[in-house]
């Protein structure tokens, strides 16, 4: 196994082909795809799936992919070690969150820092969060109350309490808290199993003896508003995420301290890559 045929190989898994493998290492098509072929020749197995369209790894290729990530992520902390110290901090940052109000401020800080930093915001559940985390596929991540451990570095974001909120007419007039009960008994429109916020309130239906079955269950957040503000039934959001929106009244939940707390996480492996502390440093100090 040489260096030049793992290089090779993680940057065609990485980037999905070989030419732009090839693009990336400034070197030709038919150079990477020989240092490839040779990779899987010397050790009998076959690392790709290939057609005239697309390039997919093997479940082999899928393992080694895993080792060589942080393979290079240590190289590129050697070299940034090795450079001067004072060099600009820069590259991408990609940011997935369960919402995006959360990190907002924290970004246009970092990119007034930090301009060098292309910065990459998408959302998602807590479940895949983590996942995406795990898989390389995001630096920073933004959940709503992770357990600790030392899988995952975290900075505390704050949290609000979780509410109901539906269409005016599906609730009674006036009323500002309504007991879980009583909202069982309406239609329920949910998130995504992964959801926290979901988690929570079922549980705590369990712990009431309650059952809860959705009406409708949609995926994201802003899915959810739009599907109670047009009359669908009742939903659950943490209070800072609902915001203002004059077709659907907020209730608390009568009797149930549901709360939710948000946290900047990012993979205890990786947290000294010079992006991901500069992030997570800045949090701290806010």
């Amino acid at each position: 196994m040489r260096y030049a045929q793992i290089k090779a190989f993680h940057h065609v898994a990485l980037l999905g082909g070989f030419s732009r493998a090839a693009e990336a290492l400034s070197l030709t098509q038919p150079a990477i795809s020989e240092q490839v072929r040779k990779l899987e020749q010397s050790h009998d197995t076959l690392l790709f799936h290939r057609d005239r369209r697309q390039v997919r790894l093997t479940e082999a290729g899928e393992a080694l992919l895993r080792l060589t990530r942080p393979y290079f992520e240590a190289e590129a902390q050697i070299n940034e070690h090795l450079s001067q110290s004072g060099a600009a901090v820069a590259g991408e940052l990609r940011v997935i969150a369960d919402a995006a109000h959360h990190v907002t401020g924290l970004l246009r800080e970092l990119r007034t820092k930090h301009p060098q930093i292309m910065v990459s915001l998408r959302g998602g559940n807590t479940g895949e969060i983590l996942d995406e985390l795990r898989a390389y596929r995001a630096e920073i991540g933004v959940v709503g109350d992770i357990a600790p451990g030392p899988e995952f570095d975290t900075v505390p974001l704050g949290g609000a309490e979780i509410i109901a909120f539906a269409p005016p007419d599906l609730l009674p007039p006036g009323a500002s808290a309504l007991p879980l009960s009583y909202l069982m008994q309406r239609p329920l429109v949910l998130r995504e199993t992964g959801s926290k916020t979901r988690q929570k309130v079922e549980e705590e239906a369990a712990r009431q003896g309650l059952r809860m079955t959705p009406g409708i269950v949609a995926e994201g957040r802003e899915a959810v508003r739009e599907l109670v503000a047009s009359g669908a039934g009742v939903g659950f959001v943490s209070r800072a995420e609902l915001g203002a929106d004059d077709r659907v009244r907020a209730v608390s939940i009568e009797g149930a301290k549901l709360r939710m707390d948000e946290t900047l996480v990012c993979l205890s492996q990786r947290r000294d890559l010079r992006l991901i502390r500069t992030v997570m440093d800045l949090a701290r100090r806010g």
